[in-house]
């Protein structure tokens, strides 16, 4: 009886996931923030969502399905996440889950996809331990950020070749896995760390920080922030008069339009890791650029890449998946190996890692009011400016 028991159990899971296999669409909720402190990333990814279901359902849909998307507000709140996955799984009955923007926030969702058996494709959430928890379904197409400055760290020692190192972060688990990766990069590199600082989220005033930073004169400011913080860091940064070889940026906020705009001259010459740039050569990289910018006056930053890539990737693992069963959408997910506009994409286990992609990280420089993608250098769409001039020899 007990063995009949498990069995009708089981059979009862697959039909009510396959359910949506008859149905006429195919339906997803995608949890971002769409109000909050994150609304801007939250709005980037949105509209590449939206460009990359077009395409889809101009191109028959999925399995000859069309796919309709909605967008549940998270306001960048992990308790929120949490929430809206829930009722996600268990009153959508949604077999799959992707999406949200920050760490913390795809850290609550990975938590309750992997309780529930329900397949996680990790989109923007870089922070290292989403995928060091063995987790058997939850995956995540773009790299940790142990990786983003990898590339950082070859500019700096092929071309800046600094000495020292001040590390400024948000307290958010980005900003905190941010800095703490990028003092072991600096600990390999021979680079001294001067300072390590930890600010609060949404601060107006770091002049008291960055007092501390001019005191220790390091050859390189190096900053993990959201959009407005990295605004307000490099402003504050010229209104101090505070020289360095070099200001670069984590990614996050120091890699979207958004940054040159709010900072505006006070952006110039910064650089920031990155892990896509519409620069770079992937099949159908430029084209989703060109066709964002022509929709909403901009270029996309990789958060956007992203997000456009994921229903891609979404739209494969069903097409190969045997049905709408969780577990054969997880299988198929493990059997991913695909390219994208994003780049390439193949779940794998190492380095400490479960179902993580491995992909190569960028730096991009402001020149002339423009992301520029400058290193490494076959990726270029630029030449670096460097050696960076002082805040009162510019115009």
């Amino acid at each position: 009886m007990k063995k009949v028991s498990i069995i009708l159990a089981a059979a009862s899971l697959t039909l009510l996931f396959t359910t949506n296999l008859f149905a006429q669409d195919l339906k997803f909720s995608i949890p971002l923030p769409l109000t909050g402190t994150n609304a801007k990333f939250g709005e980037i990814e949105k509209n590449s969502y939206e460009i990359a279901l077009e395409e889809i359902n101009a191109k028959g849909g999925i399995k000859g399905k069309k796919v309709l998307l909605e967008f549940e507000d998270s306001q960048a709140k992990p308790d929120v996440s949490r929430s809206i996955t829930e009722k996600i799984i268990d009153v959508k009955k949604q077999p799959v889950i992707f999406g949200e923007y920050s760490s913390s926030c795809s850290k609550a969702v990975a938590a309750v996809a992997e309780e529930r058996k329900i397949p996680y494709l990790v989109v923007t959430g870089a922070t290292d331990d989403i995928t060091q928890q063995n987790y058997k379904y939850v995956f995540r197409m773009n790299p940790t950020n142990t990786y983003y400055a990898t590339q950082l760290m070859s500019f700096l020692k092929e071309v800046v070749k600094p000495a020292s190192i001040a590390i400024l972060y948000e307290s958010s688990d980005f900003g905190t896995s941010g800095a703490e990766d990028m003092v072991k990069h600096a600990e390999k590199s021979g680079l001294k760390v001067l300072l390590k600082e930890q600010y609060e989220k949404g601060a107006v005033d770091f002049k008291p920080i960055l007092s501390k930073v001019k005191a220790s004169r390091p050859d390189v400011i190096y900053m993990v922030s959201y959009v407005m913080d990295a605004s307000l860091l490099i402003k504050q940064i010229k209104e101090l008069r505070i020289d360095a070889k070099l200001f670069a940026g984590g990614a996050a906020g120091f890699a979207i339009p958004e940054f040159i705009q709010s900072a505006k001259d006070a952006s110039e010459y910064v650089v920031t890791a990155t892990v896509w740039s519409p620069q770079v050569p992937y099949p159908g990289a430029k084209e989703f650029a060109e066709k964002y910018r022509k929709l909403y006056k901009d270029y996309p930053s990789y958060h956007g890449a992203e997000a456009y890539s994921a229903l891609y990737i979404i739209k494969d693992v069903l097409t190969r998946a045997n049905s709408m069963a969780p577990d054969d959408i997880r299988a198929a997910m493990r059997a991913t190996n695909m390219m994208t506009a994003f780049g390439p994409i193949k779940f794998e286990d190492k380095e400490g890692y479960t179902n993580q992609n491995f992909i190569d990280s960028l730096v991009m420089q402001v020149i002339n009011g423009q992301h520029e993608t400058i290193w490494p250098q076959k990726y270029a769409s630029k030449k670096y400016l460097y050696p960076i001039p002082k805040w009162r020899d510019r115009k």
